[in-house]
């Protein structure tokens, strides 16, 4: 198994790649460049599902193993924030006001989440799963991603409430149309 990626490896891989994108966003922002506006879509599409996906398979895995560790509460509340000034963005594209200095917290704000996260929450994460369960974990985050980009960023939102609740709360709440993203044991 030492050649499978694990739940780090892919989250490490998605955050170099929306490095490069606020990076190039920063950049087109301080150029006034006209292709911020397909940047600002492009960190919508990956910053979305990785969360959505993040949250359900990773941050509650390690919030039903240790509901005595917040760490992950802090990630939560940063993925939130990271979506307001995301859609903030959206807005200001669509009546073309100056962004920069929106670009740049963004820009600030994910980069200090990213961190984060790979120090402490995979710190967490490391003592709480096995290798195996470490590539398990992986395997499903890069299987729902695709799942929640279908579902549009919109339908996403009631997900990222979801996850923020507990199991047993969260589940009167799931969809009956469709397989409740919270609380799927890891490879399910």
């Amino acid at each position: 198994m030492a050649t499978d990626a694990t739940i780090y490896d892919a989250l490490k891989k998605d955050h170099r790649a929306l490095q490069e994108l606020l990076d190039r966003l920063v950049r087109f922002s301080e150029n006034d460049h006209d292709d911020w506006k397909s940047v600002v879509d492009q960190i919508r599409d990956e910053v979305i599902p990785h969360a959505r996906a993040e949250e359900a398979l990773f941050y509650n895995a390690i919030r039903e193993l240790d509901s005595d560790n917040d760490v992950v509460g802090h990630s939560y509340v940063e993925h939130a924030m990271g979506e307001a000034d995301l859609r903030a963005l959206q807005a200001m594209k669509a009546i073309d006001v100056n962004w920069t200095k929106l670009a740049q917290k963004l820009r600030a704000d994910l980069l200090h989440h990213i961190e984060e996260e790979e120090s402490k929450v995979f710190a967490a994460a490391q003592a709480l799963f096995t290798e195996e369960e470490a590539v398990m974990i992986g395997e499903a985050f890069e299987r729902l991603k695709p799942e929640v980009r279908e579902e549009g960023f919109v339908g996403t939102s009631m997900d990222l409430v979801l996850n923020m609740l507990p199991r047993r709360v969260a589940s009167v709440f799931q969809k009956k149309d469709r397989q409740p993203t919270i609380g799927r044991s890891p490879g399910a």
